[in-house]
């Protein structure tokens, strides 16, 4: 298979969560053999948390120990901040001149989160908002990025890249610009603890970073069977959330808990004392990367500083070719 480009990132919105862990894992799959640049966009993040940046300095930090602690090896792939490579934003800029307003307005979720945003109070409607599919394209194309790993929900923003790739390369007749291909996984998503969407503003998220204790508290509160009343009465554990941890984190035990809580031979409250102790299991040796490598800020500094320096020698190289194109 020819050796890929990959770029992609994440927002530091606040601690990642189980619910991200899936997308760490295939990141980390992806290292092998590719050209990998990983990012903490904090950018990104001012486009709708323009107005309160108090924590994003240690969300950044606590962003970057994830990401290691989660299986991104800086041997493998260069991690790094997005706002330390100016050339993101120079080559946004240059693209703006020649990105249609019409593109940008109908990306599908710019109507969607202004409305959704408007509901909570909060005003977005800002020029930043409106180009945040471009500086996800530029984000892309600084690297001449020829896979993106994304999810369903991602693929408009893809095709936008594609398009203004091909829009580029067409005006100033050139092949500065592949058009980068979706990597899509096959990750299911994990619910929060309430089955709805895993989330710190819902409070039903279990962070990475998540101790025996916290995770133990969380677990206590899933969503099981509503129809369960008394521990010996017959489940259903296809509408339960720790059965569907279970399915996750405990593939083995998984069936035999499923016939257990149909026969009523097993309470939910042992099922989520089960669950509590499986997920600290799993959980611990990423724990214990994440708190050695807390306890060494040089080294994380000495990973980000490389992660920056080589994800900038590439990104200059894009640029010059660029203002080369353009005539600059």
């Amino acid at each position: 298979m020819a050796k890929e480009v990959i770029l992609s990132g994440m927002r530091p919105t606040g601690k990642l969560h189980l619910g991200h862990l899936s997308v760490l894992e295939n990141w980390a799959r992806l290292q092998e053999g590719n050209e990998n640049y990983y990012m903490v966009a904090d950018w990104h993040t001012l486009t709708t948390g323009f107005n309160d940046t108090s924590a994003l300095q240690e969300n950044i930090r606590d962003m970057i120990l994830d990401y290691l602690a989660a299986g991104i090896d800086p041997e493998h792939s260069a991690v790094f901040i997005q706002s330390h490579i100016k050339e993101h934003a120079e080559l946004c800029l240059l693209l703006s001149m020649v990105t249609p307003l019409s593109w940008l307005e109908r990306v599908p979720t710019y109507k969607d989160q202004i409305i959704q945003f408007g509901k909570e109070g909060k005003d977005i409607s800002t020029h930043g908002f409106l180009g945040y599919p471009l500086l996800m394209a530029a984000d892309i194309m600084v690297y001449r990025g020829t896979a993106v790993p994304v999810g369903e929900d991602q693929s408009a923003h893809l095709e936008f890249t594609r398009e203004l790739c091909r829009r580029f390369n067409y005006l100033y007749e050139t092949a500065v610009f592949p058009e980068p291909k979706a990597l899509f996984a096959k990750i299911k998503l994990l619910p929060g603890t309430d089955n709805r969407k895993m989330s710190k503003s819902y409070g039903n998220d279990i962070p990475l970073d998540a101790d025996d204790k916290l995770i133990a508290e969380r677990v206590s509160t899933m969503v099981t069977d509503p129809a369960r009343i008394r521990k010996d009465d017959l489940g259903h554990p296809d509408v339960c959330t720790v059965y569907t941890y279970h399915t996750f984190y405990n593939k083995e035990e998984a069936p035999d808990i499923e016939c257990r809580c149909k026969e009523g031979k097993i309470g939910c409250v042992a099922c989520k004392k089960q669950l509590a102790k499986v997920l600290s299991r799993f959980m611990a040796p990423m724990r214990e990367r994440r708190n050695k490598l807390a306890e060494n800020p040089s080294l994380v500094r000495e990973i980000i500083d490389d992660g920056d320096d080589r994800a900038r020698k590439t990104a200059s190289k894009t640029i010059a070719m660029v203002r080369d194109a353009m005539n600059l």
